[in-house]
């Protein structure tokens, strides 16, 4: 058995201390204990080095991006620009999209004018109507910078326009859609305002053209989804289908007799089905895309398309109706959201109903006396679909009231002077999941809002106002208009920020020519300079406080 040292099994360090400095003292160490120091340096040196070599290649990535690698340059918009058409007439049809690609929303609308309005150096050989083998004046359409407002492109597209679409993408191009006289269908490049295709297309004397356009699915199996396009000739609505390749007509039109037909809309079930639902005063119709392709083409048939069995056992087979519990004169009939099976909103001359878009069974109905226009959808509360309608109250007022889309229930209301010209509401999300409501008319000033002798004046301009659930004691009034507004849109011009408001005004096509404006305007802008109407005053809150709360207000985009 090994002998021990007592003193080192007492003190064990003191004992290694002692060896280690009789060996330090000799200057010489043993074989094995010298040679691991030596390489735990060398490796510890190499370790250093290796972090020094990481660092320096994420300073170098760092600076490469920093100075050498540009970064996107993001547009500097613009807070307020205007445009002006001098000798023109303009039509209602206003469209927001990104034409240049820089990710702000740019302006499409349409004007009727001898020639078009691009300087000099940026003509076209076919910037006038005469050049483009028009008559004189003819319909332009144009884009406009949402940045700065200058002119993107400018074409003459036919002797006059009947309707424009700019929202549907065709053979992977974003196209705007036209229709017009002489009788043409034609699809414009979005981007550059060159003609896709067009075709000429017969509507038919005195016919009317339905808006919208529809989309639909591939019929005629050339890859790119079709559409289909109604006119009205008395009692009598005419339907086509046509490519959406190159426009070329899918068959011939047919006719359906729907007395009266106001209007329709495009309606998807939860089985996948698309029906095409028509309005007329007092009658709602249904028709299966699939039946009217049928129709066209008797000995073919789309796998794009099917019918719904719960739909074809509730609609009448030998008049083709839809019945609702609401009765009156039908103004309007829309989806609450984009989706497959929402529900439908009808909205009577005394009364708004909401229907389950795939039972079509009745929801609710509320009773709102005189409803004067289509209404417009927002969120009163969060993440809910509410309902903004402007109802008569007299030739010279209406009321603004908010309606909850679950229930019914009138939520908030205010009365207003208003005039023929007022236009639609609009509205803006905002990022406490609500919506921004932009309105126009005229606050009474000697009345709480509940009821006035003052008549608005001829003179008088209208005035834009906006409204937040939030803060539902106050109104803003923000800028007025004395022109005659033929559309008004509120948009987020970037990604969930640059909240601002669009209008076209001036004289509409038909009528003799005069200035067309061309507005957008920030939000904040407004704000700041606003004067606040307190519907019902709150002590600790100041004007300015109000005008602060608004001001930092934030929006989102909804997609």
């Amino acid at each position: 058995m090994e002998s021990k040292d007592p003193e080192t099994e007492i003190h064990p360090l003191k004992n290694e201390e002692g060896k280690a400095a009789a060996a330090e003292g000799k200057g010489t160490a043993a074989p094995g204990a010298g040679g691991l120091p030596r390489k735990a340096g060398r490796l510890s040196r190499w370790r250093t080095a290796a972090f020094f070599l990481s660092l320096f290649l994420c300073l170098l990535v760092v600076f490469a991006f920093s100075f050498i690698i540009p970064c996107p340059v993001r547009p500097v918009s613009q807070k307020t620009w205007s445009r002006s058409y001098d000798n023109a007439a303009t039509y209602p049809f206003l469209a927001l999209a990104d034409v240049d690609g820089d990710g702000v929303q740019d302006v499409l609308f349409a004007f009727q004018a001898a020639a078009g309005h691009l300087d000099h150096h940026r003509r076209s050989f076919n910037s006038s109507c005469p050049e483009a083998g028009l008559a004189s004046p003819c319909a332009f359409v144009a884009a406009h910078s949402g940045t700065n407002g200058s002119t993107l492109w400018e074409r003459p597209v036919g002797e006059d326009l009947l309707l424009m679409d700019c929202t549907l993408e065709l053979t992977n191009t974003p196209a705007c859609l036209l229709i017009g006289k002489p009788d043409f269908l034609a699809a414009l490049d979005r981007r550059t305002g060159q003609a896709v295709w067009q075709q000429v297309v017969d509507f038919g004397t005195n016919s009317t053209i339905l808006s919208p356009l529809l989309k639909v699915p591939d019929i005629n199996k050339d890859g790119v989804s079709d559409l289909l396009f109604f006119t009205s000739t008395g009692g009598k609505v005419t339907f086509l289908f046509c490519s959406g390749s190159d426009g070329r007509p899918i068959g011939a039109s047919k006719v359906l007799h729907l007395p009266g037909c106001r209007g329709h809309l495009l309606h998807l079930t939860k089985s996948g089905a698309l029906y095409v639902l028509f309005y007329s005063v007092t009658t709602v119709y249904a028709y299966s895309v699939e039946e009217l392709f049928h129709m066209v083409l008797e000995d073919h048939h789309s796998t794009a398309l099917k019918e719904d069995p719960h739909w074809e056992l509730t609609i009448d087979r030998t008049t083709h109706q839809l019945s609702f519990l609401s009765t009156g004169e039908i103004l309007s009939l829309a989806e609450v959201a984009k989706k497959a099976g929402a529900s439908l909103l009808v909205a009577r001359s005394g009364m708004l109903e909401l229907v389950d878009g795939q039972r079509l069974g009745s929801m609710w109905v509320t009773d709102i006396p005189h409803i004067w226009r289509e209404p417009v959808l927002g969120s009163f509360y969060p993440d809910e679909v509410d309902v903004l309608i402007e109802s008569q109250v007299s030739p010279t007022r209406k009321k603004v009231l908010m309606v909850e889309g679950a229930s019914g229930d009138i939520e908030w209301e205010v009365e207003l002077l208003s005039q023929e010209d007022n236009p639609r509401a609009a509205t803006l999300a905002t990022a406490d999941h609500r919506s921004a409501f932009l309105f126009w008319g005229l606050y009474p000033e000697n009345t709480n809002g509940t009821g006035s002798s003052e008549e608005p004046r001829p003179w008088q301009p209208q005035k834009l106002y906006l409204f937040h659930p939030s803060l539902p004691n106050v109104l803003l009034e923000m800028s007025n208009s004395s022109e005659a507004i033929v559309a008004f849109e509120g948009v987020l011009f970037e990604h969930s920020r640059h909240a601002c408001y669009v209008l076209l005004t001036g004289p509409q096509a038909g009528s003799p020519p005069g200035n067309v404006g061309l507005l957008k305007r920030k939000l904040k802008e407004d704000v700041a300079s606003s004067r606040v109407i307190w519907l019902s005053r709150l002590a600790q809150d100041s004007d300015q406080n109000i005008r602060d709360r608004f001001y930092r207000m934030r929006y989102r985009s909804l997609r």
